[in-house]
């Protein structure tokens, strides 16, 4: 097994619930089975994974306890306390199970709780995420991803004043057609009696989902919120607890699932579904992450039967990458990626051999 760090500038800063990033580090991980070689990714984004040197710890500790050849054997990080170095050692095993039976990654995924039957999808929907600028600068953001032929967009809401959130919204609302759906996500940021406020107007603006509008440790209040005319989804709850601690309190009515943050690419599948058992729906995101990551997670909403849009168009937010895309974004689908494992365009990366650092 070989593990190599890699530094990724994005385009713009990007905000999120724990401050701005400007850059995603992490580590490529490579592993044969049987004979085949595979690659996997850890992007840690404190937050929702471990830290930058917890992962690297786990990595090295995992590489340092077998051979090559033995690692398919092995147990590898703990996916609940490295979730991110987990999901490196698991995406890098699938891969190279699923090329070595000569299966897109997808097929193999999907016989981790769906029915293995039905035809794969080509491609994927995915939703248009609209940052939390101006009104003005909000609905000339929508109105071009919806020109892009998005059908979903996920706007972002929680940073300006409650009130200033909803004219953006509305704004949105009124300039584009009836058939684009609109998701919000609040990271966590409104109190109880804010959210809902909040949510009877939006039920009359008419929003598919509110995105984790309470703290992710309220669950009850989650639970509380739903079956007032807007889905309930939450996030950063299932970094805070687990799927089956949300199935249980009743707190969405949609889990959003970061294939880096629970443990890999086998335990999304998983938690989407438990989730789907319990009549939640199921949504496939990443952490911005690099290149692979961002293949594996198109396999993850491939996986799922029917999968609604998924937040998979993040590749444009960083300035570089390690290898070309070979995930094309149109009219609001993700293609799956062609070949074997994770796809025909990550042989360079399979066939390296770097020393750990």
């Amino acid at each position: 097994m070989w593990v190599d760090p890699f530094s990724l500038r994005l385009d713009s800063p990007l905000g999120t619930a724990a401050g701005p990033i400007t850059e995603r580090r992490g580590f490529l991980v490579g592993t044969e089975v049987d004979g085949i070689r595979g690659i996997g990714e850890a992007t840690p984004l404190p937050g929702w994974t471990e830290s930058y040197e917890s992962c690297r710890t786990a990595l090295h500790e995992t590489a340092e306890s077998v051979s090559t050849d033995a690692l398919s054997a092995i147990e590898g990080p703990d996916p609940v306390a490295t979730p991110a170095a987990a999901h490196g050692v698991d995406l890098a095993r699938l891969d190279a199970a699923a090329r070595r039976d000569g299966r897109p990654l997808a097929a193999v995924l999907r016989e981790r709780g769906f029915d293995t039957d039905r035809q794969l999808p080509d491609r994927v929907p995915v939703n248009a995420t609209i940052g939390d600028g101006t009104a003005d600068e909000t609905v000339s953001a929508a109105t071009d991803a919806v020109a892009e032929g998005f059908e979903w967009l996920k706007l972002k809401v929680g940073v300006r004043a409650p009130d200033v959130d909803l004219k953006r919204v509305e704004a949105v609302r009124e300039a584009v057609d009836d058939g684009v759906r609109l998701r919000l996500d609040a990271n966590g940021a409104w109190d109880r009696a804010t959210a809902r406020r909040l949510v009877d107007r939006l039920a009359e603006i008419g929003i598919e989902y509110l995105e984790q509008p309470l703290p992710a440790d309220d669950l009850d209040g989650l639970a509380a919120l739903r079956g007032h005319g807007v889905d309930i989804a939450v996030d950063e709850s299932l970094a805070a607890s687990s799927v089956e601690a949300v199935v249980d309190a009743g707190a969405a009515d949609v889990v959003v699932i970061k294939p880096m943050a629970v443990g890999g690419p086998s335990r999304a599948v998983a938690a989407a579904a438990t989730a789907r058992d319990a009549g939640i729906e199921p949504v496939v995101t990443t952490t911005v992450d690099g290149v692979v990551a961002r293949a594996a997670a198109v396999h993850v909403a491939a996986a799922i039967p029917d999968v609604t849009a998924c937040g998979l168009a993040t590749g444009s937010l960083l300035a570089e990458d390690f290898a070309v895309d070979p995930v094309s974004i149109t009219e609001g689908r993700a293609s799956l990626p062609a070949g074997h494992g994770l796809g025909e365009g990550f042989d360079a990366l399979r066939h390296s051999d770097p020393s750990y650092k």
